[in-house]
Order: structure tokens, then C-alpha cells, then sequence
């Protein structure tokens, strides 16, 4: 079995469809909280990295002191092993930043489902290969990378966001859209303290059973996409071989 380092930064988050393609590939995932103050432990022992989204930003390291420690093992990760990472929402934020590039407040947020298309780098690598050109997707932030960092690759881009996948080489991706984000998880919002009450003030009253209503009949090709990305992504990271 493999081992899977997971960076949690808020509660009952989670990889969410990834957890079933791990469990297929025989992937075990290895949560460390670090928002409740729980270090991350030596990175010799892992395969792959992930990490997830938050409500953290990237340049609050006095607020979030271990966001320094993150970024630096991320660096470690993907500039000094070159090994496998996949990073979410502030995980694709925190590699940017972590390898030279910048993150801030986004020009318009993007909260719901919103399209994503490849750009011509992403039409061309192997790690897009048979994903939409355009694609449905969730989404909840409102930061962005400003600058990708030096050798990185712009994979696809949105209306409003113009970096919403990153590669380094082929052993690194990232993607500010929620992928992760599955029926489970959209469900399960609404037993958890705050979910519902964030989403209302930012999309107004009953925004939830709206996005319900929305991202529902979509999920199965989400699903496919997130799973061809996922398949792309552990060959050309050298993860799986085949």
C-alpha cells in the first residue's frame, strides 16, 4: 500500500472523490490537522502529497503560523523529491506561493458552479488528456494566483479566474475548482455548523437548495473529469505505474 499525506486546514473537510480512487488504487490517506496545531510529520515515508482547501489565505502566516511550515514542505516536496501533489483551492494557492509565485484577493470570486476551459497548455499535456476542453465545475473562493511560479504551466482558466490549473513537470497539479467535491460532500453541508449560513451571505436566502437544484444532474460528469484527471495524474507523476 501507499501512503498519502493529506494537509486538512478546516473541519470535516476532506479529499472527498479522490478517497474512492485511492481505495481503487491501493492508496492509504494519512490526515494531519494543521490548523489544530499538528505538525507535519518526515516526508520520506510518503508517495503523494495533497492538499486541501481552506479558509485561510496564503499571506496570513502571523495569524496562521503553520502556513510557513506548509510551504516549506511543499517546496521540499516538489522542487527538492520531485514527487507527486495535488493540491485544491489553497493547496493550488500554497504551491504557487510556495514556489515563487504570488496569490491575492481576487478581482470577482467565484462561489457555485461555474465553467472551466483548458488553455493551449492544458490542451497539450498529458495531464488534461481526454478531460472537456470546457467543463462544469464547483467552486467557493475568493483569492487566485496572480503569477504562476517560474516553469509552471496555465492548464485551464475560467471567466473570471485566469489560472485555475497549475502543473510542474508532470509530478505536480493543481486546481483552484473544487474537484474533490462530491454528492457526499455537497450533502453533507447542511449537518455541518456554519456551511449553510456562509453560503446564504454570500449567494443570498436559499442559495443552497439552488446550487442543490444546480450541481446535482452534473456530479456523474464531474465525476468522470475529476477521474480522468486523477488517471492522467498518477501515470504522469510516476505514482501508478501502468
Amino acid at each position: 500500500m501507499k501512503r498519502a499525506l493529506v494537509l486538512q486546514h478546516m473541519d470535516h473537510d476532506h479529499p472527498g472523490r479522490f478517497l474512492d480512487f485511492w481505495a481503487e488504487d491501493g492508496i492509504v490517506p494519512e490526515m494531519v490537522r494543521v490548523f489544530e496545531g499538528q505538525t507535519i510529520p518526515s516526508l520520506a515515508s510518503f508517495d503523494m502529497m495533497f492538499v486541501l482547501g481552506g479558509a485561510q489565505d496564503t499571506w496570513q502566516e502571523d495569524q496562521y503560523p503553520y502556513l510557513k511550515e506548509e510551504k516549506a514542505a511543499i517546496r521540499e516536496w516538489v522542487w527538492d523529491r520531485a514527487k507527486p501533489y495535488f493540491g485544491v483551492c489553497l493547496g493550488h494557492q500554497l504551491l504557487a506561493t510556495a514556489l515563487g509565485g504570488e496569490v491575492a484577493m481576487a478581482d470577482e470570486g467565484e462561489v457555485g458552479v461555474f465553467s472551466v476551459n483548458k488553455t493551449a497548455e492544458g490542451a497539450s499535456s498529458a495531464l488534461l488528456a481526454a478531460v472537456p476542453d470546457s467543463m462544469k465545475v464547483m467552486q467557493w473562493h475568493h483569492a487566485e494566483v496572480k503569477r504562476p511560479p517560474q516553469g509552471a504551466l496555465v492548464l485551464a482558466q475560467s471567466k473570471a479566474t485566469a489560472v485555475q490549473s497549475l502543473a510542474i513537470d508532470g509530478h505536480a497539479l493543481s486546481t483552484q475548482f473544487h474537484c474533490e467535491f462530491s454528492p457526499q460532500t455537497v450533502a453533507g453541508w447542511s449537518s455541518l455548523p456554519g456551511y449553510i449560513e456562509t453560503l446564504e451571505k454570500l449567494k443570498g436566502a436559499e442559495s443552497y437548495p439552488a446550487l442543490m437544484a444546480e450541481c446535482y444532474p452534473l456530479m456523474p460528469a464531474m465525476h468522470a473529469a475529476t477521474k480522468q484527471i486523477w488517471d492522467n495524474f498518477k501515470v504522469a507523476s510516476g505514482l501508478i505505474k501502468r
